[in-house]
C-alpha cells in the first residue's frame, strides 16, 4: 500500500508488522544460520511504523514515535533504515536519497520484524525516488544482505519464506482474518532464542528445505487446520525463558471468539486470530483491561 501526504515532494511508506503464523526450524547450517520455513502475513492499520522520504541532498535520518527511545540510544548507524540506504548506495552509488523520517510505533525486538519492515520500506522509497534506475538494481539481493526478514518485508504480502529468508513465495489465497497483537514490552534477542533452541546441525551437503505444494487455505477451516499442524518451533523455548509470554498466550487464547493463539517469530509478541473486525476489537479491549501497559493492537492481516 502506498500512502501520500499533503507535501507533494514527500513520499510515505508504511512498514507493517510481520506475523509468523507458523515457523519450522529444520536445523542449523554450517555458517551458523538456521534453515527455516514460515508462513508469514502482514498486519494493517495501526500495527505498522511509517517511513517517509523527502528526496534531495545527502542521506539524513530522523526518528520519532512512541517506541523510538531505544533506537535513539543505539544511534543512526544501528538503525536498519540507515543500513538499507548504505547497502543500496554500495551497489548503486548514483541513487538519489534525501531525508528519511521514521515514526516508530512497533515495539523493539518483538518478533514482528519491525526493523526489517523499516528497512524494506526505505528500499521501496528508494525505488520510487529512482524510478529510472529501479530495474538496474538488485533490490532483493540488497534486502537479503540486511537481514533474514527484509526480503519478505520488501513485498509485505502473505508469503512462505524458506532457507534463511531469501526464498520467498507469495501465497495467493488466505481467508480475511483479524488479529489481536500483544507484547509485554520485554525485548527478546533472536540470536539468543535460536541458540537456546539447540537445533540439529545440518551438514555442508544438506539439501535446502523442501518447497511443498501449499494446500488451499482460502477457507478459514482449512487455514486453521493447516496452522494447527504447523507450529512455531521457538514458542516453547521463549515461554520457558519468559513466563510472561506463556501467560500472554494463554490470555489471548481465552478471549471470546478467538480462533487460535500463538507467538510470532522469536517473541515476545503473541497474537490471537479472529474472523471479524468487531470480535478482534472487543478482544483487544478486553485484553487491555487484563494487561494494562502492554502494547495491544487489533489489526487486519493480509
Amino acid at each position: 500500500m502506498v500512502v501520500h501526504d499533503r507535501n507533494p515532494d514527500r513520499l510515505v511508506e508504511p512498514a507493517p508488522a510481520k506475523i509468523n503464523l507458523t515457523l519450522t526450524v529444520h536445523g542449523r547450517r554450517p555458517d551458523g544460520y538456521h534453515d527455516i520455513e514460515s508462513l508469514v502475513v502482514f498486519a494493517g492499520g495501526e500495527a505498522s511504523d511509517l517511513v517517509t522520504l523527502e528526496p534531495g541532498g545527502p542521506f539524513r535520518l530522523e526518528v520519532s514515535g512512541a517506541e523510538s527511545a531505544v533506537l535513539a540510544k543505539e544511534g543512526d548507524q544501528a538503525n536498519l533504515v540507515a543500513k538499507a540506504v548504505a547497502a543500496a548506495l554500495r551497489q548503486a552509488p548514483q541513487l538519489r536519497t534525501g531525508t528519511f523520517r521514521l515514526e516508530k510505533r512497533l515495539p523493539i525486538a518483538a518478533g514482528i520484524g519491525g526493523g526489517s519492515a523499516d528497512a524494506a520500506a526505505a528500499l521501496r522509497l528508494l525505488q520510487r525516488t529512482n524510478a529510472n534506475s529501479k530495474h538496474e538494481v538488485d533490490w532483493l539481493r540488497i534486502a537479503a544482505s540486511i537481514g533474514a526478514d527484509v526480503p519478505v518485508c520488501l513485498s509485505s504480502r502473505a508469503s512462505m519464506m524458506r532457507g534463511v529468508g531469501e526464498r520467498v513465495t507469495a501465497v495467493s489465497a488466505l481467508p480475511r482474518l483479524w488479529a489481536v497483537l500483544a507484547n509485554p514490552r520485554i525485548p527478546m534477542a533472536t540470536g539468543d532464542i535460536f541458540k537456546a533452541l539447540g537445533a540439529r546441525p545440518l551438514g555442508a551437503d544438506a539439501m535446502p528445505s523442501p518447497e511443498p505444494t501449499m494446500p488451499d487455505l482460502a477457507e478459514i477451516a482449512n487455514c486453521l487446520t493447516y496452522l494447527a499442524e504447523h507450529n512455531n518451533d521457538l514458542e516453547d523455548v521463549v515461554c520457558a525463558l519468559c513466563p510472561e509470554v506463556a501467560d500472554l498466550r494463554e490470555r489471548l487464547a481465552e478471549l471470546e471468539e478467538a480462533l487460535l493463539a500463538r507467538m510470532s517469530g522469536s517473541g515476545a509478541t503473541c497474537f490471537a486470530l479472529f474472523d471479524s473486525r468487531q470480535s478482534a476489537e472487543r478482544g483487544a479491549q478486553r485484553l487491555a483491561t487484563l494487561r494494562p501497559g502492554f502494547w495491544i493492537v487489533a489489526a487486519p492481516l493480509g
